[in-house]
């Protein structure tokens, strides 16, 4: 918890809207396949569920992109869906196709599924494992998924386009879909307040699919349960630092950050850097936003656009990160050259 002095963790203190002399810097994703580390121990553990619930290679997987770059900030390697397999769906991930969950609760009730809250004690284990190994200057985040994102999978019971059957849903049924949400917050709240006691020092919330709602669906489904998130977590931990990441919410971020009450907002590659610092309040740390394939194409293109985003936001507390997770086909040595860019 803060005491008002700064801490040795850089990013940490920008987190709590601590402008520093570097910017620090982290990738959603970066624990993950563009690593041959990850893909090796991957391919000893087998599929990816098992390997989120080995707290062991979960711990390893976590720590390896701190080993390989030196990231200002460690992100617990798992997945959002553990909240609904937490809350007794079934869980599985196709090959090359991606999550499963069954029952879809298009179809079934959400009274229908039973508890297995085992599945948050198997991540708090890697938490705890994580925090005993980092140094005393890698910022540790935890993670969960925004209530909307995480309900467009129970519904749909896989990822969509244009999560067409949440949406729906929540127009045709709003008291069904009220009544899910609800259930949601209650179990993120419980799964986040689980990891920052196992030892993470801030926490994101992960909006994917914000992206796909009108404003006045925005307000209800998006702002509405993070808000009442992060109340909840910040009525226990007043201090730790929480990142909101709305991902294409666009213009409805000035709501978002003036509704939520998020400490520090993630911005995706599609927000214009100089509206963002215009618009957004001064002393809000801002997250982001390079364009993953930027990364992946390196050269000039990577060059620019890093100069870019730090030019924009030299004069503000920012995190330098990418607009969404890291490709699997980016290459190790543009990873090395963003870190040289960030940090010279």
């Amino acid at each position: 918890m803060s005491d008002g002095t700064d801490s040795p963790k850089t990013l940490l203190n920008t987190l709590r809207g601590k402008k520093q002399d570097q910017t620090p810097v982290w990738l959603m994703r970066q624990a993950g396949r563009y690593l041959p580390e990850y893909r090796e121990l991957r391919a000893q553990k087998g599929g990816f569920l098992e390997l989120c619930y080995d707290a062991q290679a979960a711990a390893e997987v976590t720590i390896q992109p701190i080993k390989r770059f030196g990231f200002d900030g460690a992100i617990l390697f798992s997945d959002i869906l553990i909240v609904p397999h937490a809350m007794g769906q079934k869980l599985w991930f196709e090959t090359g196709e991606g999550p499963r969950l069954a029952p879809r609760l298009v179809d079934a009730d959400l009274s229908s599924l039973e508890a297995a809250p085992e599945h948050f004690e198997a991540i708090y284990a890697t938490v705890r494992k994580v925090a005993a190994q980092l140094d005393d200057k890698t910022t540790f985040m935890g993670f969960a998924g925004s209530p909307w994102t995480v309900a467009t999978y129970m519904l749909h019971g896989q990822g969509s386009k244009d999560q067409g059957v949440a949406r729906r849903y929540a127009y045709s049924d709003e008291v069904a879909f009220s009544e899910l949400i609800s259930a949601i917050i209650d179990n993120t709240v419980t799964y986040l307040l689980g990891q920052i006691d196992a030892g993470v020092d801030a926490v994101q919330l992960f909006d994917s699919w914000a992206g796909s709602l009108s404003p006045a669906q925005f307000e209800k489904w998006v702002i509405a349960p993070n808000a009442e998130i992060i109340s909840r977590l910040k009525a226990v931990h007043a201090d730790l630092p929480i990142i909101g990441f709305p991902k294409g919410a666009g213009a409805k971020l000035a709501a978002y950050v003036n509704e939520t009450g998020a400490d520090a907002i993630g911005l995706d590659e599609t927000v214009d850097p100089v509206w963002a610092h215009e618009t957004l309040p001064a002393d809000l740390p801002l997250q982001g936003n390079l364009d993953p394939l930027a990364l992946i194409t390196g050269g000039e293109a990577l060059e620019k656009a890093t100069q870019n985003i730090l030019q924009v936001f030299a004069d503000r507390p920012h995190v330098f990160n990418l607009g969404h997770g890291i490709l699997p086909d980016t290459p190790i040595e543009h990873v090395e050259k963003l870190l040289t860019l960030v940090r010279q």
